[in-house]
C-alpha cells in the first residue's frame, strides 16, 4: 500500500497515554471517608502524592499517572499510518456523499490503550474497534492490529485500513440516517435484532470497499493489497469467529456475517465504487 507519513491527523484524539482506572473522588468522585483516609495513609508512608491519581483528564476520565506512556517512536509510525487512513477515506467520502446530495461530516477517531470511555459505555481493547454514534467517534486499541495479523491471520497495511474504512462506514450510515432508522426497527421488532445487525455490518464493509475502490482508482492499493482487505473481512466472520471461540457455528445467532458474507459486501464495494451498490436491506 503507497503512502506518504504526514504527521496525525486533526481527526484524531490520543488518548494512550490516559490510564483505565476510574478511583471516584471527592466532591462528585465518588470517593468515601474510608478510602480518603487510605489515600493519605499510603501518601504518608510512600512519601508519594497518591491523591494526584484522581486528577480528571480534559474528556472527563481518571488517568493512572503510575503507568508508562505506551507511545513509542515504532508505535508512532503506526498513527501516522492510521492518520492518512483516516484523512483519505474522510476526504473520499466529503466528495461522495454531497455528490448525492448529503454533506458529509467526520467522524473523529478515539486511540487508546486496554479501556477508556465512550457515550455507548466503556470501550475496551477486548471488544475490539467499534462506531459509537452517540458521539460520533471510532474507537481503536492499536493492539488490534497485532491481533489482526497474529490470531486471526490477516496481516498487511490494507487489512488494518479495511478495519479503519469499516467503522468509518458506520459513521456513514448515521450521517444517512439508516442508523437511526434500523435502530428503531430492532426496538419495535425485537426478533428481527440480530438480522438488521448482520446487514448494517454488511452495508458498513460495502462502503469500506467504496473507499478501496477509489485508492484502486488512484493506484494507492494493487491487487495484493486487495486480497489482504478481502482476508481480513473474511477473518472476522462470525462463522470463523464462533468456531475460534466454541468449536461450533451458530448461524441464527450471528451478528456481523458469515466470512464469505463480509468479503463479497466489500468486494462489491471495492468493484463498483458507488454507495447505491451496498444496499443489504433488499
Amino acid at each position: 500500500m503507497r503512502w506518504t507519513p504526514g504527521g496525525v491527523s486533526g481527526d484524531i484524539e490520543d488518548r494512550r497515554g490516559q490510564g483505565g482506572i476510574r478511583l471516584g473522588g471527592i466532591g462528585g468522585r465518588g470517593l468515601g471517608i474510608g478510602g480518603t483516609l487510605l489515600l493519605l495513609v499510603l501518601s504518608f508512608v510512600f512519601k508519594q502524592d497518591f491523591f494526584a491519581l484522581l486528577t480528571p483528564s480534559e474528556n472527563g476520565s481518571y488517568a493512572d499517572r503510575s503507568a508508562p506512556d505506551p507511545r513509542s517512536a515504532g508505535e508512532e509510525t503506526q498513527v501516522q499510518f492510521v492518520s492518512f487512513v483516516l484523512d483519505d477515506a474522510q476526504r473520499t467520502w466529503d466528495k461522495l456523499l454531497p455528490e448525492s446530495g448529503i454533506p458529509y461530516r467526520h467522524a473523529t477517531l478515539v486511540l487508546f490503550r486496554d479501556v477508556t470511555q465512550s457515550s455507548c459505555g466503556a470501550a475496551e481493547s477486548a471488544t475490539g474497534p467499534f462506531y459509537c454514534p452517540g458521539d460520533e467517534k471510532v474507537y481503536i486499541d492499536l493492539g488490534f492490529f497485532d491481533e489482526l495479523k497474529n490470531r486471526f491471520g490477516a496481516p498487511g497495511e490494507f487489512a488494518q485500513a479495511y478495519v479503519i474504512a469499516h467503522e468509518l462506514g458506520h459513521h456513514i450510515q448515521k450521517v444517512l440516517g439508516i442508523e437511526r432508522k434500523v435502530r428503531g426497527l430492532q426496538r419495535s421488532n425485537p426478533g428481527s435484532r440480530n438480522d438488521l445487525s448482520v446487514r448494517m455490518e454488511l452495508q458498513a464493509d460495502c462502503l469500506a470497499g467504496v473507499w478501496g475502490h477509489s485508492t484502486v482508482q488512484r493506484k494507492i492499493i494493487d491487487g495484493n493489497d486487495v486480497e489482504a482487505g478481502l482476508r481480513a473481512a473474511a477473518a472476522v466472520g462470525d462463522d470463523r469467529m464462533q468456531k475460534m471461540a466454541t468449536g461450533r457455528v451458530s448461524p441464527e445467532s450471528f451478528t456481523h456475517g458469515s466470512s464469505t458474507q463480509r468479503a463479497s459486501w466489500f468486494r462489491r464495494g471495492l468493484e463498483s465504487g458507488a454507495v447505491s451498490s451496498c444496499n443489504t436491506f433488499q
